[in-house]
C-alpha cells in the first residue's frame, strides 16, 4: 500500500500547488452553485405586459390594476392591436391584453365578455405560468362560484422555493462534470508533459498507479462537495435536510467513483486537454438528458424512459432529492444506491481496463 499512498499524496500536492486549478474548483463548487440557485428563476416574474383598452370602462381598469409587481411590470398602453402585435414581435412585450369596445357592456349583460390575449410563447414555461396568473386574476375578480373547492397541499417543498431545487441540481451537475474532467486530466497531463513514458518505467504495478491517480481526484471532488453543501446549500440558501447527511455523502462517493470510470475512458482515448473537453460534452449530454434533470422521466418517450435506466445521474438525482426533501431512510434509498453501484462497477471496470491497455 506504500506506493499507492505515495502516488495519491503526490497527485494531491500537485493539485493544491496549482493555484489556477484550485480556484477553478472552488469557483464551481461555490459561486457557480450559488448563482444557479439565486439567479435562475422558474417562476414567471417581471413579465412585460401591454394593454389595448377599447372599452375604456371601470371593469377593465380594475382588472388592469391587479397586474403589478413582482409578477408583472408596469403595463404599457397601445391604441391598436397592430401596435401591440409589433411590440410582441420586437420582443418588447411578452403578453398583450385586448379589451374590445363591447367588453363592459357584455359583462353587465352576462353575455360572456372576452379578453383577447396575445402571448409570446418563445419562453414556454414562463408564458404558461403567466397565463395561469391572468386566469386567477380574472376568476378572482369575477368571483365565480365553482361547485368544487380545491385545497392544494404542497409536499416536500411547501413554499415551492426554486432556489432549493436549482442549487441542489447545479451541485449534482458540477460534481458530474468535474469528476469526469479532473480524472481524465490527471492522466492526459502526463501525455502532454512528456512524462508518460517515465511513468511507465516506475517500478510500480500499473493498477496501483491508475487506482491512486483516480482516487486522488475522487478525494478532491468530495472535499468540494463538503464545502458546497456546508457553505452554499446550508448557509447560503438554508436548504432543508429531512434525511441523513451521511447517506448523501455515501451516495455521492459511489457516484463520484462511477463517473471517475467515464474519466478513465476519456483519458484513454484523448491525447490533449482540448480533446477531453470535447469528449466530455459528447458523453455527458446524453447522460444528463436521460437523468431527468431537464425533463421528468415520466414525460419522456417510452424508449427514452427505458434508456434512462443506464444513466447513473438519474439514480443520483432521485436519491439526493429523496434525502434532502423527502427524508427517505436508508432502506428506501437502496434502489438508488443499487443503480449507482451497479453502473459504477461496469463503468469503472471498463474505463480501468481501457486505460490499463496503455501501460
Amino acid at each position: 500500500m506504500h506506493p499507492f499512498f505515495t502516488i495519491l499524496l503526490k497527485e494531491l500536492l500537485i493539485f493544491f500547488r496549482s493555484t489556477g486549478l484550485v480556484l477553478m474548483v472552488i469557483y464551481f463548487f461555490t459561486a457557480e452553485v450559488y448563482v444557479a440557485g439565486d439567479g435562475v428563476e422558474v417562476e414567471a416574474k417581471n413579465i412585460s405586459i401591454a394593454i389595448v383598452d377599447k372599452s375604456a370602462g371601470g371593469i377593465s381598469k380594475k382588472i388592469i390594476s391587479s397586474l403589478h409587481a413582482p409578477e408583472f411590470q408596469t403595463p404599457k398602453f397601445y391604441t391598436s392591436q397592430k401596435e401591440l402585435s409589433d411590440a410582441i414581435y420586437d420582443r418588447d412585450i411578452m403578453i398583450g391584453l385586448i379589451f374590445d369596445e363591447d367588453f363592459e357592456k357584455n359583462y353587465y349583460k352576462h353575455l360572456n365578455p372576452q379578453i383577447n390575449i396575445l402571448v409570446d410563447s418563445t419562453t414556454a414555461s414562463q408564458s404558461l405560468m403567466a397565463l395561469g396568473y391572468l386566469q386567477n386574476i380574472v376568476m378572482d375578480f369575477n368571483k365565480m362560484q365553482l361547485p368544487i373547492t380545491m385545497k392544494i397541499h404542497k409536499l416536500f417543498n411547501q413554499n415551492a422555493t426554486t432556489s432549493y431545487f436549482m442549487s441542489l441540481s447545479e451541485l449534482l451537475s458540477v460534481i458530474t462534470l468535474l469528476t469526469v474532467i479532473l480524472t481524465a486530466v490527471v492522466f492526459v497531463k502526463e501525455k502532454e508533459n512528456g512524462t508518460w513514458d517515465i511513468m511507465l518505467l516506475m517500478p510500480v504495478n500499473p493498477k496501483i498507479i491508475i487506482l491512486a491517480k483516480s482516487f486522488s481526484q475522487i478525494i478532491i471532488v468530495m472535499i468540494g462537495t463538503f464545502l458546497s453543501v456546508g457553505i452554499v446549500l446550508f448557509k447560503g440558501f438554508n436548504i432543508p435536510l429531512n434525511g441523513s447527511l451521511l447517506n448523501f455523502f455515501i451516495l455521492t462517493f459511489f457516484y463520484v467513483w462511477t463517473t471517475a470510470g467515464l474519466g478513465l475512458f476519456i483519458a484513454a482515448v484523448s491525447k490533449t486537454v482540448t480533446q477531453i473537453a470535447q469528449l466530455s460534452i459528447v458523453i455527458m449530454m446524453p447522460i444528463i438528458f436521460l437523468s431527468g434533470a431537464w425533463t421528468p422521466i415520466y414525460a419522456m418517450h417510452p424508449i427514452l424512459q427505458t434508456l434512462s435506466i443506464f444513466s447513473p445521474l438519474r439514480y443520483y438525482i432521485e436519491g439526493s432529492e429523496s434525502i434532502f426533501f423527502r427524508g427517505s431512510g436508508f432502506i428506501d434509498l437502496l434502489p438508488y444506491f443499487g443503480g449507482v453501484i451497479l453502473l459504477g462497477i461496469v463503468l469503472y471496470w471498463y474505463g480501468f481496463r481501457k486505460i490499463g491497455k496503455l501501460f
